[in-house]
């Protein structure tokens, strides 16, 4: 069974590609607070610039053309039936950070976090009320985050389902 046939429109889809990107986000967010006290760690995120900037694309193609182009950036490679793979970077201020002062770092990591949360809540909840979609969209097909996904914790985080 195909994701596309829970995606009704282009909307969905956009949103459906947020929900993926928070969960991803997470992961590695997680990550940077579970190795605070690894020596010579260094704190990756994933780059939600880059990842704004396609969303961006692929609506103004939308207005264009009245079709949803995702264009594959550095970091970040659309597959078909909305699946997508994301690679961190590394994080160089959060890098700073840890080595100066933990507890700001952690602070800070907690920060993104809360606000990637929000994120991620705010879309699920449209996709919700758009899609008529249940809460919890680990039902969809193909729906698996960074840790949980075909390249595990060591490959690049994000997922291709081709």
């Amino acid at each position: 069974m195909e994701i596309l046939s829970f995606v009704p429109d282009n909307l969905s889809e956009l949103l459906v590609r947020i929900v993926r990107f928070t969960e991803l986000r997470r992961d590695v967010l997680y990550e940077n607070i579970h190795n605070t006290r690894t020596p010579g760690y260094t704190p990756r995120d994933m780059p939600v610039l880059e990842f704004v900037q396609a969303l961006d694309g692929a609506i103004a193609e939308h207005l264009q053309r009245q079709r949803l182009l995702f264009c594959d950036t550095e970091n970040i490679k659309f597959g078909k039936n909305s699946a997508m793979r994301v690679t961190p970077v590394p994080d160089a201020s959060a890098k700073t950070l840890l080595e100066k002062n933990r507890d700001e770092y952690v602070e800070c990591q907690v920060g993104k976090l809360l606000e990637n949360s929000l994120n991620r809540k705010v879309a699920k909840e449209l996709l919700r009320l758009k899609c008529g979609a249940a809460s919890d969209l680990a039902s969809l097909p193909g729906n698996k985050t960074a840790m949980d996904g075909p390249f595990g914790s060591s490959a690049p985080h994000g997922e291709m389902h081709d």
